[in-house]
């Protein structure tokens, strides 16, 4: 069966209409401030994420509606995949049933491009004390098209190497502070001791663009690979992603966890939490699980350190979670006073004071990692967190050119559906139902049929 790509750039929007169709425009309120029957020029609604952090924003908007008691606030809070399902048929399709929404970097600039966020600049460059230069500049980067900002980043993230000291101070190894996947490798045989239910390294091997792929573009651009060049011509047949993939499945099968094909950010949490692994590469966001006593039988027993690096360094990937306001939002202004409240160093400092530091949301000013509750609790991680997100640049991910933006994802709208099925492929490689050539010959396929459409002007 021929796969179902997106055969064409025109055909986004008429397809994004067809999802509105499907999932339904009808949104209901969450538990907290306001509800969806109000009305009012000044009641806005916010879609956003039901992750911690944002419910957090949620239970503290109060605060903000007695500062401002002319805007009522009604949020829709939904898990990701509904959110971004609801925000992007909406967005896409000029709805207007929100006036903030919750995005990220992969729809930021694609959306701006379109017509379909309003730019934020001019309320960025009027609102006294924002202080856009305090963002992290790679997420700055990352949300601005010809220098303006179209979202303002909430939440960001990276990734790095994180591994049991003890374990490998039992073993007698040292971490290199700057470590190939080489020798990553050679870490995971000697820690790997399964018959004690203890395994070398944790990697994701779940099927999705979000899942394994996330963690394993990484390593394609440090292998020195690329899904494309610059004339829109598939490359995951080439060697250098050949020997990026080819290692990153043999070394999960061969040194990583039980069952690793249906294995994702929370199986290899729960593992590293656990002190069953002796390493795991993934989300800077993971330290709100290993450091936690609550949680975590490894607290302050973890060490953290960059990406591994190959034939390229600086490998970390970029996301961020943002807020943007649609074009078709009607209470623009009403909107931003919100969006700046909930972006702002004022709010980071209130969540430290109010809910505590392991409460505030990582990765998006930089002035966060200098406030001193924050710099207590995160002393471990503060530091490779902050210069993981600053060497992250989506606008060069890869060591030769390539026409697309992004590090862990493709910046185009075709990647959610290829990405899907390339992801299938690896997966069923990781499960050892077929060879990695042969996943990679069929994902060359894949990618070659969007990158016609590339070649062709469509």
């Amino acid at each position: 069966m021929r796969p179902r790509l997106l055969h064409s750039r025109r055909r986004i929007t008429g397809r994004l209409a067809a999802v509105a169709a499907a999932v339904g425009l009808g949104v209901s309120a969450c538990a907290g401030a306001g509800s969806l029957t109000g009305g009012g020029s000044d009641s806005i609604t916010i879609a956003i994420v039901s992750n911690s952090q944002m419910q957090d924003a949620i239970s503290l908007s109060g605060e903000f509606e007695k500062a401002n008691p002319g805007i009522k606030l009604h949020f829709v809070s939904l898990p990701e995949n509904e959110a971004r399902a609801k925000i992007t048929a909406s967005v896409a399709t000029g709805g207007g049933e929100f006036d903030a929404v919750m995005v990220s970097n992969y729809e930021t600039r694609m959306w701006a491009k379109n017509g379909w966020l309003t730019d934020l600049q001019p309320h960025i460059d009027a609102t006294q004390g924002y202080d856009a230069a305090d963002f992290i500049p790679s997420l700055r980067d990352a949300l601005s098209e010809n220098g303006h900002m179209y979202s303002v980043p909430f939440y960001g993230e990276s990734s790095f190497l994180m591994y049991n000291k003890k374990m490998f101070a039992d073993a007698g190894i040292a971490m290199d502070p700057n470590p190939t996947w080489d020798q990553v490798v050679s870490y995971a045989e000697k820690l790997d001791r399964p018959a004690a239910k203890k395994y070398g390294i944790c990697l994701r091997g779940d099927p999705g663009w979000g899942e394994v792929l996330a963690p394993l573009d990484t390593v394609i651009n440090a292998y020195g690979g690329r899904w494309f060049d610059q004339g829109w011509q598939a490359r995951l047949d080439s060697p250098e992603v050949a020997k990026a993939v080819g290692m990153y499945v043999d070394l999960v099968r061969r040194y990583g966890e039980p069952g690793a094909a249906s294995a994702g950010f929370q199986e290899c949490a729960n593992l590293m939490a656990q002190g069953q692994t002796a390493m795991w590469y993934d989300a800077t966001s993971a330290v709100s699980v290993l450091e936690d006593p609550a949680t975590s039988a490894v607290h302050g027993q973890v060490g953290y350190v960059p990406a591994p690096r190959a034939a390229k360094g600086d490998n970390g990937w970029l996301y961020t979670w943002s807020l943007g306001i649609p074009a078709k939002s009607t209470h623009k202004d009403a909107a931003w006073k919100f969006v700046s409240w909930m972006t702002s160093k004022e709010y980071i400092a209130d969540v430290a004071q109010r809910l505590g530091p392991s409460h505030v949301p990582p990765g998006s000013r930089e002035s966060t990692y200098k406030l001193p509750a924050y710099a207590a609790v995160a002393q471990a991680y503060a530091g490779p967190t902050l210069t993981a997100m600053q060497n992250a640049n989506q606008l060069k991910p890869t060591v030769d050119p390539v026409p697309y933006t992004g590090i862990q994802f493709l910046a185009i709208p075709e990647f959610q559906d290829m990405g899907t099925l390339v992801s299938q492929q690896i997966s069923a490689a990781v499960a050892g139902q077929k060879s990695v050539s042969d996943a990679l010959a069929q994902a060359q396929r894949y990618a070659d049929t969007v990158g016609k459409t590339y070649r062709n002007g469509a």
